[in-house]
């Protein structure tokens, strides 16, 4: 079923069937893909979040290539809202698997086999929040309906949120909606390779950025003179990354055409 509130994104229907807006849709990719990059490169950090069968995978392969973190097990009540308790459910995890390590772990078979359990299943959980030490700058969600704990916990800590929101989603409280099938793996790999292009792209600007602010410090510029020639610098590099991602996601679009063509 349709969601009424999703009208202004859905270009008409057919048989029951709702097309969504491709115009929309990478207008909106743009500008998520944008906010992504910014939150990259001032340092942050983005919790990508899907219990999807069809994007776990995906997702968490997403994390580990990027550096970032992931939810793809199942959400836990509190997750962000609740982050002293799951810090130390995190802790709890961590020293299970040191002292599963050990060769002499000290502990019966038995006791050891519990061990593992538990331990399995925090790693389910939390494997891909271990390394976070705080809440996340910004969180990505695939499919908001399975989501929605998560989303309304991200609202309530007023954590930018970017989405992709089908015809059945609901966009209210999500900053960066993007308008696109959250079913379909070939879309799913779509929107993930676009993000992984970015953050790569915007982790370079970030070594780049450090090497050039050690060089002006050692010719003791004026400061006014610094602040100008960087803002100058981010503006051509956001520029420079939105037309960079318009066109590979023109490429991609048209390559999935031309393989359904055939």
């Amino acid at each position: 079923r349709w969601n009424p509130k999703m009208e202004e994104f859905i270009f008409g229907s057919k048989n029951s069937i709702h097309i969504i807006d491709l115009v929309q849709t990478l207008e909106m990719v743009n500008k998520a893909l944008l906010e992504i990059h910014k939150c990259i490169t001032s340092g942050g950090k983005i919790l990508f979040v899907s219990t999807k069968k069809q994007a776990a995978e995906t997702i968490a392969n997403l994390a580990k290539d990027t550096s970032q973190f992931y939810v793809n097990h199942r959400w836990l009540g509190g997750m962000l809202t609740n982050w002293k308790t799951i810090s130390n459910s995190i802790k709890r995890y961590k020293k299970l698997s040191k002292d599963l390590k050990k060769e002499n772990t000290g502990f019966t078979k038995k006791e050891n086999l519990k061990m593992g359990i538990q331990r399995d299943k925090l790693e389910r959980s939390l494997g891909g929040i271990a390394e976070m030490t705080k809440i996340p700058d910004m969180i990505f969600i695939i499919d908001t309906n399975v989501e929605d704990l998560a989303v309304k916990e991200a609202s309530k800590l007023s954590i930018p949120i970017v989405a992709i929101v089908d015809t059945n989603s609901d966009p209210t409280g999500i900053n960066f909606p993007i308008p696109g099938n959250d079913d379909a793996r070939r879309a799913i790999n779509l929107y993930c390779d676009l993000i992984k292009k970015t953050v790569f792209d915007a982790q370079k600007n970030i070594t780049k950025t450090d090497v050039e602010d050690l060089k002006i410090e050692t010719k003791n510029e004026k400061p006014h003179k610094k602040e100008l020639k960087k803002e100058d610098s981010k503006k051509k590099e956001i520029k420079k990354t939105s037309k960079k991602i318009a066109k590979s996601f023109f490429s991609k679009v048209k390559s999935l055409t031309s393989k359904k063509a055939k």
